[in-house]
């Protein structure tokens, strides 16, 4: 296996693991207070969790380079110049077939 392979596999492993280790947000765990009158954990506000939970979840991502997110918007662009292009040809061609057969 080459340098270049290896050091991708060994990149690809340390993500993984990173993500398995951030198996519970511990901004959830932060956010669980104790009841004094009973000695026993509250849960946090729903809408608090959520969004710690979504925080937790966006560290988890793993965004593109701004190189990677320029080429794929040129891609979507180019396939959908392409597909209007295309789309409107078989609309004008329809229209002229029609015009021939009703006259």
């Amino acid at each position: 296996m080459s340098k270049q392979a290896t050091a991708v596999k060994d990149k690809a492993n340390k993500v993984v693991e990173k993500a398995k280790a951030v198996d519970k947000p511990k901004a959830v765990e932060k956010a669980k207070t104790v009841d004094k009158s009973k000695g026993k954990q509250k849960k946090p506000n729903k809408l608090v969790r959520y969004f710690t939970e979504v925080r937790a979840e966006l560290r988890k991502v793993i965004w593109p380079t701004r190189r990677e997110a320029t080429n794929l918007t040129l891609i979507v662009s180019a396939v959908t110049v392409a597909m209007s292009i295309f789309l409107g040809l078989i609309d004008w061609l329809l229209t002229q077939l029609f015009a021939l057969i009703i006259g």
